[in-house]
């Protein structure tokens, strides 16, 4: 996403929201988090979900503006986030992109794709 993000942010808002973590150590740990070292246990108050979203941030050098859900996930409720998933949406408030949700379905080409196509024909 960085390099979408680089090609198109001055031609589109991004942000991100992070709503909770999809592996923490107290539930269940994947193994390429502990190869990256992005291991955290499931915050359980607002400020353990921005002290993991700042660290997140710091570590690696994230640039895309992030947002984080507060506690009761009204993001996730509203949009389906978790664990990842892109939307986007257009210049009147619609969705006109829903992506399905990862790791799976988390297809930044196909975002990138659309960005596209809709700056492409603002260039036309």
């Amino acid at each position: 996403m960085d390099s979408i993000y680089e090609r198109y942010r001055d031609r589109a808002d991004f942000f991100t929201v992070y709503i909770r973590e999809a592996h923490p150590t107290d539930e269940w740990q994947m193994a390429a988090n502990e190869r990256e070292d992005v291991c955290y246990p499931q915050p359980r108050t607002l400020e353990q979900r921005l002290k993991i979203a700042n660290d997140f941030v710091v570590r690696f050098r994230y640039r895309i503006p992030l947002a984080v859900d507060p506690m009761g996930n009204p993001a996730d409720q509203i949009y389906a986030g978790w664990p990842e998933r892109f939307y986007i949406v257009d210049e009147t408030g619609a969705i006109a992109y829903k992506g399905k949700t990862g790791p799976f379905g988390y297809h930044p080409e196909e975002v990138e794709a659309w960005l596209a196509r809709r700056f492409a024909a603002v260039l036309q």
